[in-house]
């Protein structure tokens, strides 16, 4: 095994399994030994160049520095070349025999379990185009990976022109421009492979005429190619195992010969403007298809029509579409699904019982739809499920009565839910997520929420909570972000809440908002089965909302690791907040407006170093506002407006200089350099003239003088106790 946990290839080719020692060479692995033997000593690169019979070159996985010496295009007998290193091909136009040339790092095919996936940065230059050259060999593979192939220019390499016999070619995730280059396709006829993801190829797509029977594998995605499908893919490629044309610009219907791919394990075009109905063809001729991907683009119509042979089905990602009506019957034959993807559309009808039967799924989403109905009990019969996500539809009735032990993620907000939260809902200790925000539910929070040892987030806002906040809230030892606000709450906010996580630091499990991984399948072609493609499918992330800096913000994924806030606003909570908020220094958001809130602002909220945004708005607190906020240096949003503050608002330097009136409203014995002086105008002297305008001037001088002194004497001689009190309750002096 090689450094860092990765595995060998074996090259099982057509050459001979059984070689002379110097048929191969691998500096990794050859050393010579000094008077120490601990000490491993690497040969010069330059003495393989007298290998005269070596049939492949393999200098992968090392640290080798400078230039390859060019007396490596003499090795006549070379077959395959493995490295990762800058250079130019040109150096090895004169090797005739050469089948195989791999410089890139193969994505997501090493693993050490099916929870750790392992890539290799390549930091490989490959110049192609640096000096006129025409090979003499005729390549099997090319492999050019995240090789910055042509860096300067984005060109697809020219003497591929020249090439024939390719079987495998890889040159994605290499930012190449221009025009999608069918002619690689029309000149390969044989090619079963082929990998242009991740580029930046333009123009429209376009297939020879004549049927490729050997192509398994074909990814273009990601990149900017426009225009139609052709109506005859199916029959010019019938043979495709894996297709993948998502994240492009491509429109019109999907063509029914699609169905004519018999063979299809993989088929992706999600994210491009196709639209029309699925053709009935597709569901009914792909009987291999485990993958359909289909997501955000313009579908419409029904889901299937009424037949349907995706049996094996495991992967179905229809979200983002138009599709309308109810789901169709046809599509409960995959007994296998593992995920449902039919979020954002516009289905309706009441949630589909038969359901219930796919006991092998894990997650569900059916969001963002018009389904009515109570959630029926027959789902409480999927066992493995991991996520449920029924949001933002018509569903009525009661929360669940039941959760499986495997559930992480339950998602129920913007529903019409009603009723009391039952005890035996939520007796299961994995669950990550509650959102039931936006609701009808009604009685107390239940205090048995607090035996969720796991809970990350809890979402009970809007709706008609009420009572005290339970204290046993404050045994989420692991709580990220709380949500109980537009309820009828009451009470005082519970000093327990100091210590509480939100944020604060520890261990990290960077899979706790990650819902399924790992690697599905893979690709692997007749000629090159040393070389295997992993059908690896992209981690589904956990995602939530939550009001921060006064909008809603989605939070996804990683961000969710590092996001943590508190929300009781707009609720009926009284008494003053308790100091002890001063320990989640590492909250990122508070928002206690819209209560009944009263005392001073802690001025230990300074302490709160890393928040961003602060809303004690529409309370009752008073005094002033402490000048040591002003050492929030990620604070962007801050509002204490409408309460009873009094004094000096804060220095307008650091995040406070950006803070404008708005801010500050409401509190009217507030003075600062955005509202009113903090000097009423009364208590100034008047301006004295220098120089008298006429001759009467002198009397006028005689005059102010006694006017100033008489006014000086009232001071003085006022009540010392008004001293005392506050600058605006002062009496103001007034003169006729």
């Amino acid at each position: 095994m090689a450094p860092g946990g990765r595995p060998r290839r074996s090259r099982n080719r057509s050459t001979p399994s059984t070689r002379d020692a110097t048929e191969t060479a691998s500096p990794s692995h050859t050393a010579s030994q000094a008077s120490d033997p601990s000490v491993v000593h690497t040969p010069d690169i330059a003495s393989l160049c007298n290998l005269k019979n070596l049939q492949e070159l393999d200098l992968q996985s090392n640290e080798l520095e400078g230039s390859l010496p060019p007396c490596l295009s003499n090795l006549s007998s070379l077959q395959l070349l493995d490295l990762s290193r800058s250079l130019s091909l040109s150096s090895f136009a004169n090797l005739s025999k050469l089948e195989v040339v791999e410089l890139s790092v193969r994505k997501a095919t090493y693993w050490i379990d099916l929870y750790e996936v392992i890539t290799y940065p390549n930091q490989l230059e490959v110049e192609t185009e640096s000096t006129p050259w025409v090979p003499k060999f005729q390549l099997k593979a090319l492999l050019l990976s995240n090789c910055k192939v042509n860096k300067l220019t984005g060109t697809v390499p020219s003497f591929l022109s020249s090439q024939y016999d390719l079987i495998e070619l890889d040159l994605s995730y290499n930012n190449m421009k221009g025009k999608f280059p069918s002619w690689l396709l029309e000149n390969n006829q044989r090619l079963q492979s082929l990998d242009l993801n991740s580029n930046s190829f333009v123009g429209p797509f376009y297939l020879p005429p004549h049927p490729n029977m050997d192509i398994s594998l074909f990814d273009v995605s990601n990149n900017h190619i426009k225009g139609q499908l052709p109506e005859n893919i199916g029959f010019l490629l019938p043979n495709l195992q894996y297709l993948n044309m998502s994240i492009n610009a491509l429109h019109g219907t999907i063509p029914p010969s699609m169905g004519n791919m018999r063979q299809m394990r993989s088929l992706d075009l999600s994210r491009n403007k196709f639209s029309g109905e699925i053709p009935e063809q597709l569901p009914m001729g792909c009987i291999s298809l485990e993958i359909l991907k289909l997501s955000n683009n313009r579908l419409q119509g029904p889901v299937f029509l009424t037949h349907s042979n995706l049996t094996v089905l495991r992967f179905l990602y229809l979200d983002g579409n138009r599709f309308t009506g109810k789901i169709s019957a046809s599509i409960f034959k995959s007994q296998y699904l593992w995920i449902w993807d039919v979020g954002k559309n516009n289905l309706s009808d009441c949630l589909p019982i038969q359901i219930g039967n796919f006991t092998k799924l894990e997650l569900l989403y059916m969001s963002k739809n018009h389904f009515k109905g109570s959630i029926p009990i027959e789902y409480c019969n999927l066992s493995n499920l991991s996520l449920l996500d029924l949001s933002q539809n018509r569903i009525f009735g009661s929360t669940p009565s039941c959760v499986n032990p495997s559930l992480r993620f339950l998602h129920l907000q913007g529903n019409v839910l009603t009723g009391l939260m039952p005890n035996t809902s939520f007796k299961i200790s994995s669950l990550v997520t509650i959102d039931v925000r936006h609701n009808n539910i009604s009685g107390n929070i239940p205090s048995w929420i607090g035996t969720f040892t796991n809970l990350r987030v809890l979402l009970l806002g809007g709706n008609n909570f009420q009572g005290h906040i339970p204290l046993h809230l404050c045994q989420l030892k692991n709580i990220s972000i709380l949500d109980l606000s537009h309820n009828n709450l009451s009470g005082t906010i519970p000093p327990c809440f100091g210590n509480m996580t939100f944020g604060r630091a520890g261990v990290i499990d960077f899979s706790t908002f990650v819902v399924s991984r790992g690697i599905f399948g893979f690709f692997q072609s007749k000629d090159f089965p040393g070389h295997p493609i992993a059908f690896r499918m992209s981690p589904e992330e956990e995602e939530v909302e939550f009001i921060t800096k006064r909008r809603s913000e989605t939070f996804k994924g990683d961000v969710l690791y590092f996001m943590s806030g508190v929300d009781l606003s707009w609720n009926q909570l009284t008494g003053e907040i308790p100091p002890e908020i001063r320990h989640l220094t590492a909250i990122h958001a508070l928002n206690l407006s819209h209560n009944q809130l009263t005392g001073p602002v802690p001025e230990t909220f300074s302490n709160l170093k890393q928040i961003e945004s602060l809303d004690l708005s529409y309370n009752r607190l008073s005094g002033e506002i402490p000048p040591q906020l002003t050492e929030l240096n990620f604070l962007s949003t801050f509002t204490v407006a409408h309460n009873n503050l009094s004094g000096r608002t804060p220095d307008r330097k650091a995040q406070f200089g950006i803070f404008g009136e708005t801010s500050y409203e409401g509190n009217p014995h507030l003075c600062g350099p955005l509202l009113k002086s903090c000097f009423p105008t009364s208590l100034l002297p008047p301006s004295i003239p220098t120089e008298p305008d006429d001759e009467e001037g002198g009397y006028d001088i005689i005059l102010y003088a006694c006017f100033f002194g008489s006014c000086t004497m009232s001071f003085f001689c006022f009540d010392s106790s008004s001293l005392h009190q506050p600058l605006w309750a002062r009496p103001i002096f007034l003169y006729g």
